[in-house]
């Protein structure tokens, strides 16, 4: 047999998650022949006809037994231990694809690791990581990513950002959606809902893999992963409610008072957490596949249409107690502490200066003409 006639492989450590069925198919359309490695407690029928190998991917003699002595063209590492891996397969795979995560950014979590509070906006790969006085899951996130460049000094390492889209495991949007299926009349949120934050739809995140597998020139480098267009959390709601037909009001407060929203937005200071997706456009190519707009969407419908079950394991995972008799409560305090505003009897309204005299403007402004 020539050697022109031997088909590339590729493992996928993963595989059956919310990305794995788009990553396999793009990965066969590329003429791989496509090796599952996962646990075997899930499996998806879009994925059954490729190889499966079965075990641990959380341990090292699991790995270590699975995989034997297998060599890959391709690995694509999305799932399980990762600095583990990285090391098990020195030497036996010819490109090497990770998948970690945002929080390996110092302050993704904790916003006052910064001073003044917040992350750099947008934050490049080059922002500051997580060290050994954030927290012990950030700064593992960090760590695994100086253990994989150790081991696969070639490799390319992906940081996601949340995920969205079917079959996600626990999805945040359920906070919001749950809600709409619930008949709620309205929904608080931090800082009027104007906080913004780069997520990525799963067949978006798919497509940043298959970029990174189809630039091997770029090897040895971290690309941020996420949707072109960051939305605000109450463009997340709108959009949401559009789809499912249904109105509600975003009541904003201050984060500090608005603790319902908390498994919404996984953070507990106010702060936008948006990723540069400069170098992941202009070196991998990347461009979304479906626009956020219409993502969110999908996602909404997706989830109306398979809900998780109240009180289920997986939504407990969110910790969203969907305590409305509490939220209710709050809702009337917010509305009766701010349903009177003093006039404040300015003799001129507060204006927007010199440079705008649009609508709600009354008075006459300077000439500014240069």
């Amino acid at each position: 047999m020539s050697s022109a006639s031997i088909q590339s492989t590729a493992l996928v450590i993963g595989g059956t998650g919310p990305t794995g069925p788009a990553i396999v198919h793009g990965l066969e359309a590329r003429g791989y022949d496509v090796t599952l490695f996962h646990t075997g407690r899930h499996e998806l029928e879009e994925v059954a006809h490729v190889e499966h190998i079965h075990g641990d991917p959380f341990s090292n003699e699991g790995i270590r037994s699975t995989l034997g002595e297998r060599t890959f063209d391709v690995v694509v590492a999305c799932y399980g231990r990762l600095r583990t891996i990285a090391e098990l397969l020195v030497g036996r795979c010819g490109r090497f694809v990770s998948v970690g995560g945002a929080p390996a950014y110092r302050g993704y979590f904790d916003p006052t690791r910064f001073d003044p509070i917040g992350l750099p906006v947008p934050t490049g790969e080059n922002a500051p990581r997580s060290s050994e006085d954030d927290d012990g899951k950030s700064y593992r996130v960090s760590r695994t990513e100086d253990l994989l460049f150790k081991h696969q000094p070639d490799a390319i390492h992906l940081r996601y950002p949340f995920v969205y889209g079917p079959r996600q495991v626990a999805p945040l949007d359920w906070s919001i959606v749950r809600r709409v299926l619930d008949g709620r009349s309205a929904i608080i949120v931090p800082e009027a809902g104007l906080m913004v934050e780069t997520r990525v739809y799963s067949v978006n995140a798919a497509h940043v893999v298959l970029c990174a597998v189809d630039t091997p020139a770029v090897a040895g480098q971290c690309f941020n992963v996420g949707d072109e267009e960051s939305l605000t959390t109450a463009q997340r709601i709108a959009l949401i409610c559009a789809e499912l037909g249904h109105e509600m009001e975003v009541v904003g407060m201050p984060t500090g008072l608005a603790s319902p929203a908390r498994p919404l937005m996984m953070q507990v200071q106010p702060g936008h957490r948006v990723l540069d997706l400069s170098a992941t456009r202009e070196v991998l190519g990347y461009r979304d596949v479906v626009p956020a707009r219409k993502a969110v969407k999908i996602a909404a419908r997706w989830l109306a249409e398979n809900p998780l079950t109240p009180s289920s394991t997986q939504e407990g995972a969110l910790e969203d107690p969907f305590d409305y008799f509490r939220e209710d409560r709050l809702l009337d305090w917010w509305r009766s502490a701010t349903a009177n505003p003093p006039d404040l009897g300015y003799p001129n309204e507060p204006g927007f200066g010199a440079y705008y005299s649009g609508p709600g403007t009354s008075r006459s402004r300077p000439d500014t003409r240069i």
